[in-house]
């Protein structure tokens, strides 16, 4: 089964053809982050105008690229929530449009189900000729592809970590999951982002900080941690927001060594609670593998003290590749595959974006 995935919900549009759930035939991405830069932050409504500009243009090139018409594509998915509504509604428009045209399944994705669903995907070892493409009747023996990458097991503790969200679940089954925590503030994307445009190092504030940190002292400044005693699987972010501010208005912007010190410090203090918080629900969940997912799973530091704590205390790691950590179509087409299976198709004449669709139970 191929499905066409369509992500608009922030400020990437992307398309991608994933085969059977897993296998990516093509994975494209256009990004806005030009675009936003000057304002230090995404502004909703350039960002749906860019939408519109870049979405059909995105969705031929993955089916040029996927090697298939629209006729090879079985179903339809796209992100409905939670996101930007303005952003949103340019993708589900333009779903509910070729799923009625194509007389195609539609079925609408949680956007941080998807992510959740990410480590899934496997790279298709080729990608489907013209000639392979199937009918609408269903798959066939071409749709099987070989691939060495193993699915990742569940159960399993997913951390996922963006821009806009920062969350803990209990993963049991592409649909089903269970939030056990979640940021009372600022998400671990928002706060870094916050932090560089404190420090005048420009947007998105992730990257430049993973960069500039690099070679720096993790303990040169003690930051606090945020551990909330009874609420223990939840985030706070705030706290240290404010510290790096208050380091900054008594010691003033460092340069050089000083300044990687200072990041670096900084993203150990987000890491370090992040990772020990997934930790520990891995030990009172009884779960012995927790994948790492979203924008800041891309985290050179936050993949690396994962990576040592679990092998510490023989936890399996699941690290998202890079490509699929920030957001993306093929983890909407992915977890489209399993909604379609279970059936759980809509009508593209009732279809609506939720830009504040819940993310703590099913993913529908």
């Amino acid at each position: 089964m191929r499905v066409l995935g369509i992500e608009t919900s922030c400020d990437e549009t992307a398309a991608s053809i994933v085969l059977n759930g897993r296998h990516v035939l093509s994975n494209i991405v256009s990004s806005q982050v030009a675009l936003h830069r000057q304002y230090g932050g995404v502004v909703p409504e350039l960002a749906s105008r860019a939408h519109l500009d870049a979405v059909i243009p995105i969705i031929d090139l993955a089916l040029k690229k996927a090697g298939i018409g629209l006729s090879g594509i079985d179903v339809v998915a796209v992100t409905r929530g939670p996101g930007l509504i303005g952003a949103l509604m340019v993708g589900v428009q333009v779903g509910k449009g070729l799923a009625l045209a194509l007389d195609r399944p539609l079925v609408g994705v949680n956007h941080i189900a998807a992510h959740l669903y990410a480590a899934q995907l496997s790279e298709a070892p080729h990608s489907a000729s013209p000639h392979s493409a199937s009918p609408h009747s269903g798959p066939s023996a071409s749709d099987v592809v070989e691939s060495d990458a193993l699915p990742v097991a569940y159960p399993h503790i997913a951390l996922a970590v963006s821009g806009g969200h920062t969350a803990l679940y209990r993963v049991d089954s592409p649909l089903s999951f269970q939030e056990l925590g979640s940021t009372l503030d600022d998400a671990a994307g928002e706060a870094f982002d916050k932090v560089a445009l404190m420090l005048g190092l420009g947007y998105p504030g992730g990257r430049v900080i993973d960069d500039l940190a690099r070679g720096g002292r993790t303990d040169a400044v003690a930051f606090p941690r945020a551990w909330l005693g009874k609420r223990k699987f939840d985030f706070s972010f705030s706290g240290l927001k404010t510290a790096v501010r208050t380091h900054v208005k008594v010691n003033g912007v460092p340069v050089g060594d000083g300044l990687r010190d200072l990041l670096a410090s900084f993203q150990e203090a987000v890491a370090d609670v992040l990772v020990e918080k997934a930790m520990l629900a891995a030990k009172e969940q009884r779960v012995h593998r927790i994948v790492v997912a979203g924008g800041v799973g891309a985290n050179s530091r936050l993949r690396a003290l994962l990576t040592q704590r679990c092998a510490e205390r023989r936890v399996e790691a699941i690290l998202t590749p890079l490509r699929y950590c920030t957001d993306n179509a093929a983890m909407v087409a992915g977890l489209g595959y399993h909604l379609a299976q279970a059936g759980d198709v809509v009508s593209p004449f009732t279809l609506d974006p939720d830009a504040g669709l819940s993310r703590s139970g099913a993913p529908a």
